[in-house]
């Protein structure tokens, strides 16, 4: 991949896209398309193909996705599917049928089966059952895995895959609707500091456990893949350590300054008890995660304290 390279990321607006257009711009790469939903959507193949053909980019970022939390993935079931399955199979199909020399694929942790031997090792995929809330999500990010394999194998496509972990940092989520748990608990966090309020509630029991990657990693190990990582199989994307929930609330408590308690409604859902990645196969093609999640924590907290 060259200075001047086509490089088209999808998703540009969101977190994991705007992350890695930032990384490309540190990086000298000058030469970026993007396009928002309005200008074109991702679900329509002819709008796509179109857009393929006229602009040739001859790298992708596919980090273009419908997501939420678990309240989001639980209700919104049939879009997280078709959404996701159509935003997929269209921009790699057009990547194939447009000769682009490199792809990578975004996945999820939530691929691995609900009760996978921990940390998750990539050849845990489909030896289970999946966890139920995010079922619909999942089964459309492993498709995307299948058609980066599958074209791979048919035409010779250089299309690769990676699952991040669980991720947060600039342009995150917020909506307490919809948002993923650190981004929530630290608007509720920030919300309950400036209320002066007792207590705040979370979700479920708190021993549930998760890992946490900052989306500037993320972004610097999706460049390091695209220039060195040229494998058939999908790869993780990790710090390889995690933290409970309710532990999670007590070190936000602490950065935002919040002296209230923090209580658990074990009546909502855990979701999936643990999900560590196992990060060795990342690690042995030369990238490892630089951000602490308390380092991490604290950057994202100067960039929002002000916005609730």
């Amino acid at each position: 991949m060259e200075k001047e390279s086509k490089i088209y990321v999808a998703g540009h607006r969101g977190m994991v896209g705007s992350a890695i257009v930032r990384k490309l711009n540190e990086n000298g790469f000058i030469n970026i398309i993007t396009r928002t939903s309005s200008e074109l959507d991702l679900r329509n193949q002819q709008q796509v193909q179109s857009f393929f053909k006229e602009h040739q980019p001859e790298y992708v970022f596919l980090a273009a996705a419908k997501v939420g939390g678990i309240n989001a993935n639980n209700i919104y079931r049939a879009e997280f599917l078709y959404d996701n399955l159509m935003i997929e199979a269209n921009v790699i199909d057009a990547a194939y049928r447009n000769n682009v020399k490199k792809l990578l694929f975004l996945g999820s942790s939530c691929i691995y089966p609900k009760l996978a031997p921990q940390p998750l090792k990539e050849d845990a995929l489909l030896t289970g059952l999946l966890e139920y809330t995010n079922e619909p999500y999942a089964i459309a990010k492993i498709a995307g895995i299948k058609l980066c394999e599958n074209y791979r194998l048919q035409y010779g496509c250089d299309f690769i895959s990676a699952m991040p972990t669980n991720l947060y940092g600039p342009n995150d989520n917020y909506d307490l609707n919809n948002s993923h748990v650190l981004p929530a608990l630290l608007r509720k966090i920030i919300s309950a500091k400036k209320a002066n309020a007792s207590h705040i509630e979370i979700w479920g029991t708190g021993t549930p456990k998760r890992e946490f990657l900052h989306v500037d990693d993320l972004a610097a190990a999706c460049l390091h893949l695209m220039l060195h990582y040229n494998e058939p199989e999908f790869v993780n994307i990790g710090t390889g350590e995690d933290i409970s929930i309710l532990d999670l609330a007590k070190l936000i408590k602490q950065i935002v300054g919040f002296d209230g308690d923090i209580k658990t409604n074990p009546a909502m859902p855990d979701g999936t008890p643990r999900k560590l990645m196992d990060v060795s196969k990342i690690n042995s093609f030369g990238w490892k995660a630089t951000i602490s999640l308390e380092e991490g924590i604290k950057k994202v907290y100067e960039e929002v304290k002000d916005k609730f």
